[in-house]
């Protein structure tokens, strides 16, 4: 098991965004978080990353506790130190690409092996360049993100994350700033991510791709689990009217 997250809560003020969520990620496994906007699948995904503190609940990562919650009702992290190796479990691919302007590509690629990892800097470039070559961009690698269309950029954000060596990646809705022709060229992507047995939990309004490459899909809404399980039973025959009704709106 590379990721469980067991009862997560989560609450900005008064709103409840999360209300109890668990997810377990198996090696190899891909696992699609479908839902409409403001259903908490963003907020979950930052929980699985340390971008947000969970209020309750217990995340481990490789079988190790990172957060877990006392009998009191109080929630606590490991330390700063040890979080950091946690951290280097996952790589996270955002909807806006989060290039450093002022870097060129390769070093947006080699930049947190280096500075986060203390990976030798030789080591670190040759690695970037393999994982641009995956991406096809091995020609761009002195270029800078300006000069770069949105999907090149979310292809170096892709690379940038694989050169972590990370034992999961997750995605936040990675096509969702990119117009219909960049998107299947990043979705082709992340298709051959998943063909070689990547690891991967990924937040997408891309029904038939959520559909092509999970072995297990979640329909979140209102900050709870609504459904789960095989794609084509959640997609194609759902139990819920909820989902049946998100996914009929969908369609249209």
């Amino acid at each position: 098991m590379i990721l469980e997250m067991n009862d997560i809560k989560k609450s900005f003020g008064n709103l409840n965004v999360l209300r109890g969520i668990s997810l377990n990620v198996d090696k190899g496994e891909v696992v699609s978080i479908i839902g409409p906007s403001g259903g908490g699948k963003s907020t979950f995904l930052r929980c699985a990353t340390f971008l947000e503190n969970i209020d309750s609940g217990e995340i481990k990562y490789m079988g190790k506790t990172a957060a877990s919650t006392d009998e009191y009702g109080n929630c606590h992290y490991v330390s700063a130190q040890e979080l950091r190796e946690f951290k280097s479990c996952y790589g996270l691919v955002f909807q806006q690409f989060n290039l450093f302007p002022h870097y060129s590509v390769l070093k947006n690629v080699m930049d947190a092996p280096v500075a986060v990892q203390k990976r030798d800097k030789s080591e670190a470039a040759e690695t970037a360049m393999e994982m641009l070559r995956k991406m096809g961009l091995e020609s761009k690698a002195d270029s800078y993100p300006y000069q770069l269309s949105g999907g090149q950029q979310q292809r170096v954000a892709i690379a940038r994350a694989l050169a972590l060596r990370p034992e999961i990646l997750f995605f936040d809705e990675p096509t969702s700033a990119l117009d219909p022709e960049l998107t299947g060229e990043v979705l082709r992507v992340i298709k051959q991510l998943a063909e070689e047995n990547m690891t991967m939990v990924i937040v997408t309004h891309e029904m038939p791709f959520a559909k092509a490459v999970s072995n297990h899909v979640i329909f979140m809404d209102g900050g709870v689990i609504v459904e789960q399980g095989a794609p084509e039973k959640v997609l194609g025959d759902p139990n819920e009217e909820r989902t049946k009704s998100f996914l009929r709106n969908y369609s249209q």
